[in-house]
């Protein structure tokens, strides 16, 4: 059985003027909902400001929360702060939380949305709001849950936004494997960055991730790991620079399960990013990172037909 975390605030219309494909958190649900008692379902609590103001200023959140994100700020998340979108913000940061106490309980849990590793202090930023891992890493530190953390980050853009929030904490660190020429074109610095060159495929990528991951966590033993498994370093992916194929995604997430399960390590995963103009075939990529991670084993989509 896999732990999933899910909200219905996740599921938000789209604001206006937004390119994200908002459906894509409704189409994970159903995907998962498909997979009947596979699944144990978890509804979090939306987070409590106080942490949520732990890490962003408390100016920017207030304006969050009240969905009066001036224009500015909303150009640079990538669309409007509406009042459900405000919501849908709240709601996650506190299901990487709960994703992350139940992995301590049962090995592993999923965050069905999550990863928002582009939010700075002051302003959102690549279509995320509030930084959810920085948040639920300074919680579960801050109330002794544990004492040492690593964030993994394998989403196509660096978590410059994590690494920045979280620089100068001994007790947590950050990894992140990226497109070294995608966005964010500023990068921040992480515990241990890993930037790959533009059309980087299966077996570089996944030697890449497994020779510079195992030193950092033999270094470190971190007594927690939330895992950003973004799926756009997929080869089709709207967003990426990087090749992968559908099974060396499906690779990629059983070696960092493997690597984390040798050593006893629990974890956490959040959807991260996903791109393109189909929001089922996204979703099916995002399900198949979650089955993977959680069973350990292979997890194969049926192949999709061709579009001319």
């Amino acid at each position: 059985m896999i732990h999933v975390v899910h909200h219905p605030d996740y599921v938000a219309a789209a604001p206006t003027r937004s390119t994200y494909k908002w459906n894509k958190n409704g189409m994970i649900r159903d995907l998962l909902l498909a997979q009947g008692d596979r699944i144990d379902w978890h509804t979090p609590e939306p987070m409590p400001a106080v942490w949520l103001e732990a890490v962003h200023d408390a100016a920017y959140v207030a304006e969050v929360l009240a969905a009066t994100v001036p224009r500015a700020k909303e150009r640079r998340i990538g669309f409007p702060v509406t009042p459900m979108v405000a919501a849908r913000a709240q709601a996650v940061p506190g299901g990487t939380w709960l994703a992350a106490l139940l992995a301590l309980e049962h090995g592993f849990a999923a965050n069905s949305a999550g990863g928002s590793h582009h939010a700075l202090a002051d302003t959102g930023a690549g279509f995320c709001v509030f930084n959810d891992l920085a948040i639920a890493a300074h919680r579960l530190i801050a109330e002794g849950t544990v004492d040492r953390l690593l964030i993994v980050d394998c989403d196509v853009h660096q978590g410059d936004g994590t690494a920045a929030l979280l620089a100068g904490r001994p007790e947590i660190a950050t990894y992140s494997i990226h497109a070294e020429k995608n966005f964010p074109v500023r990068k921040a610095r992480s515990t241990l960055d890993v930037p790959l060159a533009d059309g980087v495929e299966d077996d570089e990528d996944l030697a890449t991730l497994e020779r510079t991951l195992t030193p950092l966590l033999d270094d470190l033993a971190p007594q927690l790991v939330l895992y950003q498994a973004g799926v756009d370093p997929y080869a089709g992916d709207g967003l990426g620079r990087l090749a992968l194929s559908r099974d060396g995604l499906i690779s990629r997430d059983r070696t960092v399960a493997r690597l984390l399960r040798e050593r006893g390590v629990p974890f956490a995963s959040t959807v991260g990013g996903g791109y393109g103009h189909d929001p089922l075939e996204i979703a099916e990529r995002h399900v198949a990172a979650i089955l993977t991670l959680g069973d350990d084993k292979p997890f194969y989509l049926a192949p999709r037909p061709s579009r001319a």
